[in-house]
């Protein structure tokens, strides 16, 4: 009997406890002069099995707190296993006491090419560079759950960017673009620099009052969630005066930009003014979302 019991243990910890990322993953190929279409959609499939299955992390995490992400591959062009296009990466995370899912990245990452065999296996190993697709998927995984950390702990996301520099560092020495300083200023080496820059620290600081004094209790105290969400938008003030056309500042508002709209336009009212000042100032590229504030 006892030995049943300790086995219905192991079963219902099985089913409780999950990998960390729940991540729906789209081959397009429209755009692909290609009438079998049988390789875009196992690479669809393994690159999801990838994602999903692998272990990231040393965390246990419940079924329910998995990351949220979606990862859309737009194909340009394919020719003999060699593939060109986008990666859309969107990724949410959920907000306390509720049931809804806040963005924290919406990324388009235009330099994307890989190789890739009907049927590859796929393996991530920290230590070794595996290919140029393994250390894409790998270096996205590791910003994900650095900036999910960061949102929920301050600075705790240092440990997942340190993993994804590292999968940089090793990605640079082949000849794929993206991966340094000089293939453009907004690319893997910029995000993932800026991440770990102290240039750059209020970021990190604002992931976190944003959402963890902000939007998690927004169901308990609305006026103050909102006051709380408004004193980390205006950190952005001393970060622009550094550096006015961050990468950093601009992914954060792709990703916020509605969303904040939304805030600040329903519910219990709040002083507005200063705050839609400092955003025309500091994301003046979405000056038409900031007009629809209703205040």
């Amino acid at each position: 009997m006892k030995k049943k019991f300790n086995y219905l243990i192991v079963l219902f910890s099985f089913n409780l406890f999950a990998q960390e990322i729940d991540c729906k993953v789209i081959v397009n190929s429209n755009l692909v002069d290609q009438t079998n279409q049988k390789i875009f959609k196992t690479l669809e499939k393994s690159l999801s099995e990838f994602i999903n299955t692998n272990v990231w992390t040393d965390k246990k995490r419940l079924v329910e707190e998995k990351t949220s992400c979606s990862l859309i591959i737009n194909l340009t062009n394919y020719s003999s296993s060699n593939f060109q296009g986008t990666f859309q990466i969107q990724v949410q995370r959920p907000i306390f006491n509720s049931n809804y899912d806040s963005p924290i990245l919406n990324l388009l990452d235009k330099d994307i090419s890989f190789s890739y065999q009907e049927f590859q296996p796929l393996f991530f190993n920290s230590s070794i560079y595996e290919s140029n697709l393994i250390s894409l998927i790998s270096y996205y995984i590791y910003i994900i759950l650095g900036l999910e950390a960061d949102s929920l702990k301050i600075n705790s996301g240092t440990i997942y960017y340190n993993k994804a520099l590292k999968i940089l560092n090793l990605a640079q020495q082949n000849n794929y673009k993206g991966w340094n300083q000089i293939d453009g200023n907004r690319n893997r080496f910029w995000l993932i620099d800026s991440l770990l820059s102290n240039t750059y620290f209020e970021f990190r600081t604002i992931l976190y009052s944003y959402h963890r004094q902000g939007l998690d209790i927004m169901i308990e105290d609305p006026v103050l969630a909102k006051n709380n969400i408004l004193k980390s938008l205006m950190l952005f003030e001393d970060l622009h005066s550094r550096r006015p056309d961050s990468y950093l500042i601009k992914t954060f508002f792709d990703a916020k930009s509605n969303e904040i709209v939304d805030i600040f336009s329903n519910g219990p009212k709040v002083k507005l003014s200063k705050a839609i000042k400092t955003l025309n100032k500091v994301a003046p590229f979405f000056g038409a979302e900031w007009k629809k504030i209703n205040y």
